[in-house]
C-alpha cells in the first residue's frame, strides 16, 4: 500500500465555499438557543419546504457525511452499536442514529445537571433535539425504517411525516427518462404529498406557509442549478479542468444549504473559475492520460485519498452517478412561479429510484459525453441501493460501448471496509487494458 502524493492533483479552489458549509452547522447548532424549532429529515432535497416555514433543518446524510470527512464518525456508531445496531446497517443510519442517542444522553444531562460527554462525542452529541422529522427517502427501504427507529429514540413523541416516493422501474413500452405515463402518474402522485406537507408543516409552525418564500427559493435554486450543470459541461474537454471530486466539494452546497443570492453566487464562481482553467488550459489532473466514471456514493472516509490515488495513477475520474445524476440536476423541470410539480420530479430523480434501463441509459450517455475510457464502481459495502445493479451497468457499458471497468470495496461513513490494496491492484489491471486496446487501434 502506498500513500498518495499532492503532486499530481489540482483541486478547484474556490473562496466562497468554505464559508457556507461551516456557517451552516454553527448556525444550526444554536437554533434552540435562538428559539428556533428544528427539523430532522432524510432522503430527498426538501429543505427549501422548511426554509420557507421559517424551520431550522438537519440533513441525517449531511451530517452522518460530515462527521465521517472529518474522523468523528466513531463516537456516533458506537453509540449505536450499544443502542442495538449491527455494522451492516447503513453506516449513514448507524451514524445518524448514533448521533440521536448521543444527542437525547447530551439533553437529558444538561437538564439533570448532569456535565461531560468526552471530547470525541462533542460534535456527535452537538445536534439540537428535533420537534418533528420529516422522510422523504427514495429507492431505498432503509430511509423510512430510519426515522421510524429516530421516533422510538426520542421516547415516540416527536411527529413524523413521511413523503413516499415511488420506484420507477422504467419497464412498460412507453417508460423512458423523463417521459411515459409511469413518470407523469408518479409526479402527479408526489406533488399531491407534498401539499399534505405543506399542511403538516403549517400545522408543526402554528404559522401560514411562506409561498412566496419557497417560489422565491426554488428560483435561486434553479439558476444555481443551471450554472451547475453549465460547468459540469465545460469538462467534457481533454483533460477535463475539473474533477469527480470538485462535484463532490461541492454537494453541500446545491444539496442542503439554504437557497439565497449567496448559492448563486457560489456556482457563479464554480462555473467562472472552471471556464478560468479551460482557458488557461489548466487541467484537474496535471497528466491526464484515463478519463473514468465514478459509480457510487462517496466513501466520505477517504475523499482526499481517493482523489490523490487517481490522480498518483495519471486517472482523471471526470463524472459519475452521484453527482451528475442527482441533486436538482434537471433545472428546467423547476417552474419557478409554481414550483411543486417540477420539486415532486427532482425526488423521483433520485439515482437510486431508477429501474436498470434507465441507469443504463444514464450512465452510457454520460460515458460517451464526457469521452471516458472505462467506470469505477465503488461497491459500497452498506448502501444495497446503489450496489445492486451495478455489475449490469459493467456489463451494458462493455457490451455497448466497450468500456472496461473495476470494482473497489469501501462504504460511505464507515472506513472499515476500504481496502486500499485492492483498489490499487484493480485499478492497474484496468488501466493496463485500456492501454492494450489504444495499442491496436
Amino acid at each position: 500500500m502506498s500513500a498518495p502524493t499532492l503532486a499530481n492533483s489540482n483541486k478547484l479552489v474556490i473562496p466562497t465555499a468554505t464559508n457556507m458549509v461551516g456557517d451552516y452547522w454553527d448556525n444550526l447548532f444554536t437554533a434552540k438557543e435562538r428559539g428556533k424549532q428544528v427539523v430532522w429529515y432524510n432522503g430527498s432535497a426538501v429543505n427549501p419546504f422548511f426554509q420557507a416555514a421559517g424551520l431550522e433543518w438537519c440533513h441525517g446524510e449531511a451530517f452522518s457525511a460530515r462527521l465521517a470527512a472529518q474522523q468523528l464518525e466513531k463516537p456516533a456508531q458506537l453509540a449505536g452499536e450499544e443502542y442495538g445496531y449491527i455494522g451492516e446497517l447503513c453506516s449513514y443510519a448507524r451514524t445518524h442514529l448514533g448521533c440521536a442517542v448521543l444527542t437525547k444522553q447530551a439533553r437529558s444531562e444538561d437538564e439533570t445537571g448532569i456535565v461531560g460527554l468526552v471530547d470525541q462525542q462533542e460534535l456527535a452529541s452537538r445536534l439540537p433535539a428535533p420537534d418533528f422529522f420529516v422522510n422523504a427517502y427514495a429507492g431505498c427501504s432503509t430511509g423510512q425504517q430510519w426515522d421510524e427507529i429516530s421516533y422510538r429514540v426520542f421516547g415516540k413523541q416527536v411527529p413524523i411525516f413521511n413523503v413516499s416516493l415511488p420506484f420507477l422501474p422504467g419497464n412498460k413500452p412507453d417508460a423512458g427518462y423523463l417521459s411515459g405515463e409511469e413518470w407523469d402518474q408518479a409526479s402527479g402522485y408526489v406533488a399531491d404529498q407534498l401539499y399534505k406537507l405543506v399542511e403538516f408543516l403549517e400545522t408543526m409552525t402554528g404559522r401560514p406557509f411562506d409561498w412566496d418564500a419557497l417560489r422565491q427559493n426554488m428560483s435561486y435554486i434553479k439558476r444555481a442549478s443551471e450554472l451547475r450543470r453549465e460547468a459540469m459541461a465545460l469538462c467534457r474537454a481533454a483533460p477535463t479542468p475539473a474533477t469527480y471530486w470538485d462535484w463532490i466539494a461541492s454537494i453541500a452546497h446545491i444539496n442542503f444549504m439554504p437557497a439565497g443570492p449567496e448559492l448563486v453566487q457560489y456556482f457563479t464562481d464554480v462555473k467562472a473559475e472552471v471556464q478560468r482553467r479551460l482557458d488557461n488550459s489548466t487541467a484537474g489532473v496535471r497528466n491526464e492520460r484515463y478519463r473514468l466514471y465514478f459509480d457510487g456514493i462517496m466513501n466520505w472516509n477517504k475523499l482526499g485519498w481517493l482523489s490523490r490515488k487517481f490522480a498518483d495513477a495519471d486517472v482523471a475520474v471526470v463524472c459519475g452517478r452521484y453527482t451528475h445524476n442527482a441533486f436538482w440536476q434537471e433545472p428546467h423541470l423547476i417552474d419557478t412561479e409554481d414550483p411543486i410539480l417540477g420539486m415532486a420530479q427532482h425526488y423521483l430523480l433520485c439515482p437510486t429510484n431508477h429501474g436498470v434501463k434507465t441507469l443504463k441509459y444514464l450512465t452510457n450517455r454520460d460515458c460517451v459525453d464526457y469521452g471516458i475510457d472505462g467506470i469505477v464502481f465503488h461497491a459500497s459495502r452498506t448502501c444495497r441501493a446503489f450496489t445492486n445493479p451495478q455489475h449490469l451497468l459493467a456489463k451494458s457499458a462493455q457490451k455497448e460501448l466497450g468500456i472496461p471497468s473495476m470494482f473497489f470495496e469501501g462504504d460511505v461513513a464507515d472506513a472499515s471496509f476500504y481496502k486500499d490494496e485492492i483498489l490499487e491492484s484493480r485499478l492497474a489491471a484496468m488501466l493496463e487494458g485500456i492501454d492494450v486496446r489504444r495499442s491496436r487501434i
